[in-house]
């Protein structure tokens, strides 16, 4: 089924892109990671869409929603826009799945509305990160220089060596969902730029001290989350470790429980989307 597509407020004057897939149900939200978009979800949400009313959002700066001019792109920013989207949309009680900057939003999102949980699904991110994963993803960024391509295949091409193995269908389906194109006929992604700065313009000693902060707060966050929670890790993930993932379930989470999903690495929707949707199938709907 194809998703309605529409524009709600989101905080701080923006508009954020909704998919809607169905309108029955306890509500579902999914929350892409960083550089991608609410389409990465339509595999997994063509799942459940029978059972809860399914939704996916463009987070600030991806997509088809607004950059933000100020470059207000915490975490706090992103849950916020979360929580106005929901509000706009009349929903008071959810079920989060979030990915990577999406799974990191959500907590922070629970942490804000603890009550207004009904379940939550992290995705192979967690309160800490293999810095060996950080440091891919930011040199594939940097790689990636003016972000222009000359055809969505060529994108495509990008894409294929970033996710391996995913499917030509759903590296399709990214490639068109992360581009637009120019007036040049060229292609730019529609992520903003100052959304993940080169690591040249950074602090190191303040980029390592905001991850410690973050990270502590992360995990203050999980001790108070009581409904049931789903961690999935990709088994070959380079982002969430089997330490940091077995700690969130066996230390952190008072209701969590762990799905580590084979044949696949950080993007474990795409990399193995029938295993990852059988551990979603089997958290939300009882299967």
């Amino acid at each position: 089924m194809e998703p309605r597509s529409f524009h709600v407020d989101g905080a701080d004057g923006h508009r954020i892109h909704v998919l809607e897939w169905s309108t029955e149900g306890v509500p579902l939200l999914f929350v892409h990671g960083f550089g991608n978009t609410a389409r990465i979800w339509e595999d997994a949400a063509q799942v459940v869409a029978p059972f809860y009313r399914t939704l996916a959002v463009d987070l600030r700066g991806h997509g088809d929603s607004d950059r933000d001019p100020e470059h207000r792109y915490a975490y706090e920013d992103l849950a916020r826009d979360l929580e106005a989207v929901t509000e706009a949309l009349g929903i008071e009680r959810l079920v989060l799945v979030g990915h990577s900057l999406g799974g990191r939003t959500s907590i922070t999102f629970a942490g804000r509305n603890l009550e207004r949980l009904a379940g939550l699904v992290i995705v192979d991110t967690g309160p800490e990160h293999d810095p060996r994963g950080t440091s891919r993803i930011r040199g594939e960024v940097e790689q990636r220089g003016d972000g222009t391509v000359a055809s969505i295949e060529e994108y495509e091409r990008v894409l294929a060596h970033n996710f391996p193995v995913s499917s030509q269908t759903v590296l399709r389906r990214m490639a068109v969902a992360e581009l637009r194109e120019r007036k040049d006929g060229r292609f730019e992604r529609k992520l903003d730029p100052a959304f993940f700065p080169a690591r040249g313009a950074l602090d190191e000693a303040a980029l390592e001290a905001h991850e410690q902060e973050t990270s502590k707060r992360m995990w203050e966050i999980l001790e108070t989350i009581q409904c049931p929670t789903l961690v999935v890790r990709g088994a070959a993930s380079d982002i969430l470790g089997p330490e940091i993932a077995d700690r969130m379930v066996d230390e952190a989470l008072p209701n969590g429980t762990l799905a580590i999903v084979g044949r696949s690495a950080h993007s474990v929707m795409t990399d193995n989307p029938e295993e990852f949707n059988r551990e979603l199938s089997k958290f939300v709907l009882g299967e």
